[in-house]
């Protein structure tokens, strides 16, 4: 008795401080306390272990990751690790323009968050997640999303599923008259066409504006992000004319309309751009070369900027019919 009162209340030497301890999701009191043994704080497992049992907590541990900075008694250190109230948050980034690989090698890069096993292929991952199989593009809302070791990737894909929905579904609620989408899935593909467009928060309106101009006149939206989605790891870091003249389902110089999914995930700035576009009867935009776009009405507006940002001095001579030119494009 003498013994365990002592062993409960007397502070645990750390190792070094501050001590920092992972605990995987299923580990078990007996687990735990071998690990804490093997990192020299318990002398030996079973005191520990009894007492743990004796308290009723044997199937109350929490994973996570800990830090403590000063030396704890056995009952305070299975107190901590039983409320789980010093785990440290761990972070998973997801970026605004990435597309659903690039979401995946992150998270899969993680080895904090438990992967399926094996890694589900996508159109199970959106069967286990309760979503349209049309594919997984832009379903997902990019955020830092926090965690704990052994949480698993479909847990944080789900988070990010339903942060999505709630944005689009509240800016679809709230979105300006007259807009030529019939669904909300129509404006997430804006949406993420204009996030790859620009990444300047006060030129996407402009750039919505266009699109939606385009799409009102029935011309095809011709933006070249499009075109590097649906080459896929053919995209060797440029575009040339002959993949502007390729036919893919995400080519929109060769398709009217918008293409068949969004082509990244949009950010919350995009989404709104897609739903309260500027108003602008511009047609064109090219890139100036500083981060920032050239917008024009008409054709010849078009070509005489082309000639001033991307041509530079070279006689002027017309250009596709298009919104956007790629700067080297033969």
């Amino acid at each position: 008795m003498l013994w365990g009162g002592w062993f409960a209340l007397v502070p645990l030497p750390l190792p070094q401080v501050p001590f920092e301890f992972d605990l995987k999701s299923g580990s078990s009191l007996r687990q735990v306390a071998h690990t804490l043994q093997a990192r020299h704080v318990l002398w030996e497992p079973w005191s520990f272990i009894v007492m743990g049992r004796l308290l009723g907590r044997q199937t109350h541990i929490r994973a996570g990751s800990y830090a403590w900075n000063r030396p704890l008694s056995a009952l305070q250190l299975l107190n901590r690790l039983t409320t789980g109230d010093d785990r440290l948050q761990l972070e998973a980034r997801l970026v605004e323009g990435m597309n659903f690989a690039q979401v995946r090698a992150v998270l899969e890069a993680n080895p904090l968050l438990r992967p399926g096993s094996p890694p589900p292929s996508d159109q199970v991952l959106l069967q286990q997640l309760g979503l349209p199989d049309a594919g997984p593009e832009g379903l997902f809302f990019p955020d830092t999303y926090f965690f704990n070791p052994g949480d698993s990737e479909l847990d944080l894909l789900r988070r990010a599923a339903r942060a999505m929905h709630q944005h689009l579904q509240q800016a679809w609620a709230q979105r300006a008259p007259g807009l030529p989408y019939e669904t909300p899935y129509q404006a997430l593909i804006m949406a993420s066409i204009i996030e790859k467009e620009s990444a300047r928060a006060d030129e996407r309106p402009l750039i919505a504006a266009v699109f939606l101009n385009r799409l009102r006149l029935g011309m095809r939206l011709q933006t070249d992000p499009t075109v590097i989605y649906g080459m896929g790891l053919r995209y060797q870091g440029s575009i040339h004319k002959r993949d502007l003249l390729t036919d893919t389902p995400y080519n929109t110089y060769t398709r009217a309309g918008l293409p068949p999914t969004p082509i990244a995930m949009p950010g919350e700035g995009a989404i709104e751009a897609a739903l309260h576009p500027a108003t602008s009867k511009a047609l064109y935009f090219v890139a100036k070369g500083d981060g920032t776009h050239q917008f024009s009405t008409t054709l010849a507006q078009h070509n005489q900027a082309v000639h001033t940002y991307q041509l530079h001095h070279a006689p002027p001579a017309p250009v596709p019919h298009s919104a956007t030119v790629t700067e080297g494009q033969p």
